[in-house]
């Protein structure tokens, strides 16, 4: 029998909706990140992003850049936003987990906290594949909030939601497992605009697809 109940993540995401843009507009944080893979990209890079929410500030800086950018979110409410406020990015509904990745078929992946609603065991699966997405010197940006925490029951912009996540070595780990290696890392604290917000940590990893070992 198939499983009809809505994804958890869409659930929350969907009643968040907007007010999702206005709690983060302002993380300096991720417009550097974003500023500094841009200027890695060659022009017209095919770029993924991953839980692409209103479609802002990633999915619209790069396209408005020249690139082709598509973005892939559960929650069919902030797919809708996207659409509407990103024309010059494409668009699709799906989990990420389900959705088909060709190997080797994008330049760069945007990954800007939308692993935090997944279990340990599907971030890593997850990771593997977008790593398995990028041509060998593509380029992969992991975004998270670096806390050692799992299945923890939390309220996110009022919506309950169960998070996991890992420490900054752990994610480190993560990446090089996936055949990652890690140029560049941020941390930071920053607090969302939002009623109730609290301060927390960012940590931004810059990473690259290693490039295949030459047959000996």
């Amino acid at each position: 029998m198939t499983d009809r109940r809505p994804h958890a993540a869409a659930v929350a995401f969907d009643a968040i909706g907007d007010d999702y843009e206005r709690a983060f507009a302002g993380s300096v944080a991720h417009r550097e990140s974003l500023d500094r893979l841009l200027g890695r990209l060659a022009p017209r890079s095919r770029i993924l992003d991953v839980g692409s929410g209103t479609g802002r500030p990633t999915a619209s800086t790069l396209s408005g850049a020249g690139h082709e950018v598509l973005g892939v979110d559960v929650s069919p409410v902030m797919v809708d936003l996207a659409s509407d406020r990103v024309p010059g990015a494409s668009f699709r509904q799906a989990d990420i987990n389900d959705f088909p990745l060709e190997a080797e078929s994008f330049d760069a992946v945007c990954v800007y906290f939308s692993l935090l609603q997944m279990s340990r065991v599907r971030q890593r699966s997850l990771l593997s594949r977008l790593a398995g997405a990028l041509r060998p010197g593509g380029h992969l940006v992991l975004a998270t909030v670096p806390l050692d925490v799992e299945g923890v029951d939390a309220v996110f912009m009022g919506q309950r939601v169960r998070v996991t996540s890992f420490g900054p070595e752990a994610l480190r780990g993560l990446a090089a497992d996936a055949g990652l290696a890690v140029d560049e890392e941020h941390a930071t604290v920053f607090t969302p605009s939002h009623p109730g917000a609290v301060p927390e940590p960012h940590l931004f990893l810059h990473c690259h697809r290693k490039a295949r070992e030459p047959m000996p």
